[in-house]
């Protein structure tokens, strides 16, 4: 039986991509403010602000190709039984070749119904003010904002909770809920964190092997380690 690897994945995974990261240090994405393009009070205000975010990271996303580090992610399911658990959303895993991706912020490429969030549907144009679904609902991104609950959260919990290996990716560990899942690993799964700048682990585990490099080599440098 194959041992079950879970990659935890954040923005540095997608950054050698051309996408620029979450939020950058001084709390900007794209050279906007956050809390105007992702929350619930961010759309409520300017609607069409919001769409017009969304629908340029959307053409950014579709010039944009994977890199090596999604590359070496999928080709880990040749030895292991892999999931990929991950705070972007983007589809580059998928591109890649990942064959079984969660992701916990949602997806750039779906939009859904205002009124039920469980109606999403394929989207790779602008999405406009006026669109709507069958049943006459608005649509809007399919992006867990702030302030919202992060719907996949429990089935990630389980998926940790039984991984035999872990590599973190990408992520500055600062994120949360996310943060918070490597929390519910096994106390013998192997963890592995790849960063260029490692934010702290102690408070975490004191037995997690770093590999202080860039999502790209870090993931080479782990796949011969392995």
């Amino acid at each position: 039986m194959q041992k079950r690897l879970v990659v935890l994945s954040g923005a540095g995974t997608s950054a050698e991509s051309g996408i620029k990261t979450f939020r950058d240090a001084d709390g900007l994405w794209e050279g906007h403010d956050v809390m105007e393009v992702a929350t619930p009070e961010g759309w409520a205000k300017n609607k069409e602000l919001v769409l017009k975010f969304y629908n340029d990271r959307r053409r950014q996303l579709l010039s944009c190709k994977p890199n090596g580090a999604h590359q070496a992610i999928a080709q880990l399911e040749a030895n292991y039984a892999v999931t990929v658990i991950t705070q972007n959303v983007d589809d580059l895993h998928e591109r890649a070749g990942s064959t079984n991706v969660l992701h916990l912020h949602g997806e750039l490429l779906k939009v859904r119904s205002e009124i039920n969030e469980t109606l999403t549907y394929p989207w790779t144009k602008d999405l406009l003010s006026t669109d709507t679904n069958e049943l006459g609902h608005g649509l809007r991104p399919h992006i867990v904002w702030f302030g919202e609950m992060v719907p996949e959260l429990e089935r990630a919990i389980t998926i940790v909770e039984e991984a035999d290996i872990i590599v973190i990716v990408g992520t500055s560990l600062q994120v949360y809920p996310a943060a918070s899942l490597i929390n519910y690993a096994q106390q013998n799964a192997k963890i592995y964190y790849i960063d260029p700048k490692p934010a702290e682990t102690s408070h975490f585990r004191s037995d997690i092997v770093i590999i202080q490099e860039k999502a790209s080599k870090g993931m080479l440098t782990l796949a011969k380690s392995l």
